[in-house]
This record gives structure tokens, C-alpha cells and sequence, in this order.
């Protein structure tokens, strides 16, 4: 099932702290990456039309988007006991769309997963240091981290959605 319409995506407003200007740019972004897969039916959203990059969909972005913060924000800055979407051995892992990798449900995982952060941000320090991938690290490094590759990859969005369908970026 495509989504129809466009989420409204809030801009963050100008007297947010840095963490919660990281947050909201974070959800603003998270926001503009589902609305590259608006007016598309699945078969489209699972395009891949990069001949480098095979396995790079509109879809398969939003589910390596659901995986990092789930590694990133859950299982390190919450120390939360959930499994790892990533695969060590396979790079475009999360990239590989299965046949229940729909639109509803690859958008719903990622609904979920930010539900999930919201909630472990919102109880996190940012400044404080954790361990994360063997070394220490501030948990607000981690989450600049979220943000900065979901806007990485809403660069490739705009291109694949460019090239299946003419609609441009803003």
C-alpha cells in the first residue's frame, strides 16, 4: 500500500538546546526520508536504479536507516537487549529487502524504532560517556552520529527517487 500523503515534517525552532536540536533535526530528517516513499506502490520503492549500487533502494534505505538507530540509540546509548539488524559478514545486509519488506511495514518498523529512541533519549544524558564498539564515547556523539548518516542517506533518497520517478528533492 503507498503512503498518500506527505507527514508533516515541523522545522526544529531556534531556541532548542544542541541535544534537542540534534533530536528534532533527527526526527525532521527521519520525516523527509518517509516522504520520499509518498505516491510510490511497493514495486517502486523497491527499485534499484544506481548500476553501482545494487541493492540501494528507496525501501532498503529506510530499513539500514531502522538499523542504525537501532544499534546506534537502543544498544548502546540504552544498553538495550535487542538484536542487532545489522549482519557483520553481509555489508548490504540491511539493504536486502525480503518479500515482507512492504512499504507499511518497513515504514512501521521504523515508526516503531523512533518510538523506541524517543523514549531512550529522553531519559539519556548526552554529555555522559558510555562505551560503545570497545571504546568510550559521549552518547551525544553517538546520536550526532544517527543524524548525520540519515541525512547522508537522504542525499541517495533524492537521487533514487529522482531516477524512478522525476520527483526532485527539496
Amino acid at each position: 500500500m503507498p503512503i498518500d500523503e506527505w507527514r508533516h515534517r515541523p522545522f526544529p525552532s531556534a531556541g532548542l538546546t544542541t541535544a534537542d536540536a540534534a533530536i528534532a533535526f533527527l526526527d525532521f530528517v527521519r520525516l523527509t526520508a518517509v516522504n520520499k516513499l509518498a505516491g510510490l506502490d511497493d514495486a517502486h520503492a523497491r527499485a534499484t536504479p544506481l548500476p553501482t549500487s545494487p541493492v540501494i533502494s528507496l525501501l532498503g534505505l529506510v530499513k539500514h536507516l531502522t538499523a542504525v538507530q537501532r544499534e546506534h540509540i537502543q544498544r548502546h546509548i540504552g544498553d538495550a537487549d535487542l538484536p542487532s539488524l545489522w549482519d557483520a559478514d553481509d555489508h548490504d545486509h540491511e539493504f536486502r529487502l525480503g518479500p515482507d519488506d512492504t512499504i507499511d511495514a518497513v515504514v512501521a518498523a521504523f515508526d516503531a524504532e523512533w518510538a523506541r529512541s524517543r523514549a531512550t533519549l529522553a531519559h539519556t544524558d548526552l554529555d555522559a560517556t558510555i562505551t560503545a564498539y570497545g571504546a568510550p564515547v559521549r552518547a551525544g556523539r553517538l546520536l550526532v552520529d544517527v543524524l548525520q548518516e540519515s541525512a547522508r542517506h537522504l542525499g541517495h533518497m533524492d537521487v533514487v527517487r529522482e531516477m524512478i520517478d522525476g520527483a526532485k528533492g527539496e
